[in-house]
C-alpha cells in the first residue's frame, strides 16, 4: 500500500511540474539552450589515439564524435587544450561545456564532473579493457542527456561502425 501512496505522490509531482512549465532533465546554468546553435567550449587533453592535438588540429575517436555533436547541435566548437586536472577546473567553473582525454569510468575526475555512460571500450596493457567517458559540469543533466542520445546513435561499435 506504502508504494501506491509513494507512486501516486510522483505522478502529481511530475504533472504539477509539466504544468508549470519545468522539463526534465534541466540545466541549471543552460548550457544545452546556450551551446545549441551557439559555441560548445572542449577541452582537449592528448592520449593516444583517442585525442590528438596537431597545431590547432584536433583528430581521433573523441575529436571527431565531439565535432559531429557540435554539427548535431548547429554549434561551433572553441577548443582549449591542457592537462586533465586544468580541463576538469574549467568544467566546475563554467569555462568549459566538455571534456575528452581518453577518461575511462574509473577516472578520479568522476568525483568532480559528471561522466557520460561508457560509449566504447579500449584494450589496457593486462588483456582487459577500458570503458571510455566524456565529461560534462555536474548537474547539466539536459545537456548531458543530450550527448549520450548522441552517442549511443554514433560511437562506433565493435567493428569501428556508428552505431
Amino acid at each position: 500500500m506504502a508504494w501506491k501512496r509513494g507512486s501516486t505522490l510522483a505522478l502529481v509531482i511530475a504533472f504539477t511540474l509539466t504544468a508549470c512549465g519545468i522539463s526534465m532533465p534541466t540545466d541549471p546554468d543552460g548550457t544545452l539552450d546556450r551551446v545549441s546553435g551557439g559555441e560548445l567550449r572542449v577541452g582537449a587533453s592528448p592520449n593516444g589515439d583517442l585525442v590528438q592535438v596537431d597545431d590547432g588540429s584536433y583528430t581521433g575517436l573523441e575529436p571527431e564524435l565531439v565535432k559531429h555533436f557540435a554539427d548535431s547541435l548547429d554549434a561551433t566548437i572553441d577548443w582549449t587544450v591542457g592537462s586533465e586536472e586544468a580541463l576538469v577546473r574549467g568544467l566546475e567553473n563554467g569555462s568549459l561545456d566538455l571534456v575528452i582525454a581518453g577518461i575511462t569510468d574509473k577516472s578520479p575526475w568522476v568525483d568532480r564532473a559528471a561522466a557520460t555512460r561508457p560509449y566504447d571500450e579500449v584494450p589496457d596493457d593486462h588483456g582487459g579493457t577500458h570503458k571510455l567517458v566524456m565529461l560534462v559540469p555536474m548537474g547539466e543533466n539536459a545537456f548531458l542527456s543530450t550527448l549520450e542520445h548522441f552517442l549511443d546513435a554514433e560511437a562506433p561499435d565493435a567493428e569501428g561502425r556508428g552505431r
